[in-house]
């Protein structure tokens, strides 16, 4: 049975931490956070407020980093230094040289890392990237992707309100839709981006230009209480795929209308049917698998991430 730590109990490990108590082969032996009370809901798992005291005093065999950003790569680079596997919350870093500074360290120690960027096990961008490369529909015409909300509330120590620290509206949310664009078509050819930056809000703009087609994506902190909102609608030349309103539905140019997630009437239901799964479950088990069984990280690999991070900075 794999031993897991996980390190910074704040709002994102509300969703790692339910993934891994429900895994049967591993065990959730300790958290971190240098917030005692942070960890009070979880009695039955061993709580450190010191990193290496936990290092040293736990058997860990994959440790899960759900710290602010500015510190993943560091935290990354000790934790990998002791022959431990890390999976750590995207992005990976704020700075493009840092991936090759955690994939070398994961290297000369002999242990996996993996980015956790969960939108690429999200099951209706899955279905998505499967239409896309199979060419179901035609050829890709457009696309527009959106990830909009409310600017985030009190954090500890501000941090994600910090530019340097947080990265601001690229880094934390628009960061989701561009790397799922690279992870399913590579690097685009040009990017052009318009920015609504203030101490109160920000709001992003950004049109990505492939060869025969191009995806506009943008994403908010929005000063006011507008409600947190994920989508995308993809124009091929036989269809249009959107993602609204957290219901997937494809709009066939024959005239069909359906939704993948409720397929029973569909002819052939095992092609359009979408799996009912926890996309943040999805990425921590995909990571285990990789443990586990010694395989290849091959779903997020390092040239990936710095294409990312690399446009992220041009914007």
């Amino acid at each position: 049975m794999l031993k897991v730590a996980l390190v910074g109990v704040g709002g994102i490990s509300g969703a790692h931490i339910p993934a891994w108590l429900t895994m049967e082969d591993v065990e959730l032996v300790a958290l971190c956070d240098i917030r005692p009370e942070q960890m009070e809901k979880y009695p039955q798992i061993r709580h450190y407020t010191e990193f290496d005291c936990m290092l040293e005093q736990e058997q860990i065999d994959i440790l899960d980093i759900c710290l602010p950003t500015y510190l993943h790569a560091d935290f990354a680079v000790k934790a990998m230094e002791k022959g431990i596997h890390v999976l750590c919350e995207k992005p990976l870093s704020l700075q493009e040289a840092d991936v090759g500074r955690v994939y070398a360290a994961a290297q000369a120690a002999g242990v996996k890392v993996m980015a956790a960027q969960v939108i690429r096990f999200w099951p209706e961008y899955e279905y998505l990237k499967a239409v896309c490369d199979s060419g179901r529909y035609g050829r890709l015409l457009s696309g527009s992707m959106s990830r909009l909300g409310a600017i985030p509330g009190t954090t500890w120590d501000n941090w994600m309100h910090d530019e340097k620290r947080s990265g601001l509206v690229p880094y934390d949310l628009h960061i989701h839709d561009l790397d799922f664009l690279v992870y399913a078509f590579g690097a685009p050819n040009k990017a052009t981006a318009h920015r609504a930056k203030r101490p109160d809000q920000d709001y992003l703009c950004a049109v990505y230009e492939y060869d025969d087609f191009f995806v506009t994506v943008d994403a908010s902190w929005f000063a006011s209480p507008y409600p947190f909102r994920m989508s995308f609608r993809f124009q091929f030349e036989q269809a249009i795929i959107a993602y609204e309103d957290n219901v997937l539905t494809v709009y066939e140019r024959s005239g069909k209308i359906f939704q993948p997630a409720k397929a029973a009437d569909c002819a052939n239901q095992a092609e359009y049917t979408l799996p009912a799964t926890n996309a943040y479950a999805e990425e921590i088990r995909y990571f285990t698998d990789c443990v586990k069984y010694d395989r290849p990280v091959k779903r997020v690999t390092p040239e990936s991430l710095e294409t990312v991070i690399h446009l992220l900075g041009t914007l």
